[in-house]
């Protein structure tokens, strides 16, 4: 077996990505037989074909699947040393990677992430909002330094993972202004069974999250009247203040709409909703010192919050 290079495990691993020579040399800006010259001298490598080419799409073989798992892994390794390297300045350049479910990632770190930036404002941040699953694996595959979800880490990826409970989400219950039980603050838990509700889709991590704990309040789930079922936190919010319907959302989610008064936050008697926060790092990668700092400074004095630290 011969060496190969790191061009080649790159326009590798973009052709899988792609599933096609053509998107991955355009991709990477390059010409699509120097691609396919690559692919060519990295199979003589190998002494194994990682592409079956009969079809219209460029498919793994098996040894091309095999291959796909280490390549992930040497470019990560190769990203995870020049960010070692780059801590040498000091928090003077390189980039802090955050993944982030759906609902953290749209309102709260974005937020986080302001404050990160002024303090170190020659540090870039990139953020990745996605599902929980995806923000897991992002971690332990070391494509991402952090990841902030406020659902349950995959069960295969729970011995892998740091997990942190670092503060909590309460959920609040919210219904148009013009509603008939915005002018009330306190509601019974019989009302809840009059309601018409508006949820995210029941495969969702914050769905099943909230079904969850409502059953833990002795909520019975089930007996809701869910009028109907949305893909994203803004079609919800905007259906509720269109008066479709009442749903529970995340109290970062709705702050500008309560201090517009577009929608009336109710609480429910006896019921305090409220669900994890966590945080994901990998224990046997390197921590860059910019995913230290934004840990130990931002995410800590976001805990001692008076709004969503730990009760």
């Amino acid at each position: 077996m011969n060496n190969f290079s790191l061009d080649q495990i790159r326009i590798f691993r973009a052709i899988a990505q792609h599933g096609s020579f053509k998107r991955a040399a355009e991709s990477l800006y390059i010409s699509q037989p120097a691609v396919s010259l690559q692919v060519q001298n990295l199979e003589a490598a190998l002494g194994m074909p990682l592409f079956d080419r009969s079809g219209r799409k460029a498919e793994l073989t098996e040894a091309g699947r095999i291959f796909l798992d280490y390549a992930h892994r040497i470019l990560a390794l190769c990203d995870e040393s020049r960010r070692a390297i780059t801590d040498l300045q000091n928090l003077k350049g390189g980039t802090l990677v955050i993944g982030a479910s759906q609902t953290t990632g749209t309102y709260l770190i974005p937020r986080l992430i302001g404050e990160f930036h002024r303090r170190y404002p020659e540090v870039g941040v990139q953020l990745h909002v996605m599902s929980t699953r995806r923000t897991a694996y992002g971690v332990a595959e070391g494509r991402l330094d952090l990841g902030i979800i406020g659902g349950e880490v995959p069960l295969e990826l729970q011995g892998r993972l740091a997990v942190e409970v670092y503060a909590e989400d309460e959920l609040a219950l919210v219904v148009p202004g013009f509603h008939p039980l915005a002018g009330a603050e306190v509601i019974c838990r019989d009302d809840l069974y009059g309601l018409k509700f508006i949820a995210l889709d029941p495969e969702s991590t914050t769905r099943r999250v909230l079904d969850g704990v409502l059953r833990r309040f002795d909520i019975d789930v089930e007996s809701l009247s869910i009028e109907m079922e949305l893909s994203s936190i803004e079609a919800i919010k905007a259906a509720v203040q269109a008066g479709l319907g009442v749903a529970f959302l995340s109290a970062t989610a709705i702050e500008k709409e309560l201090q517009l008064g577009v929608l009336h936050r109710l609480t429910v008697e006896g019921l305090v909703l409220r669900r994890p926060l966590t945080l994901l790092t990998h224990p046997q990668r390197y921590e860059s010192r910019a995913s230290r700092v934004f840990r130990e400074q931002i995410l800590t004095n976001f805990a001692r919050s008076e709004a969503l630290a730990p009760s």
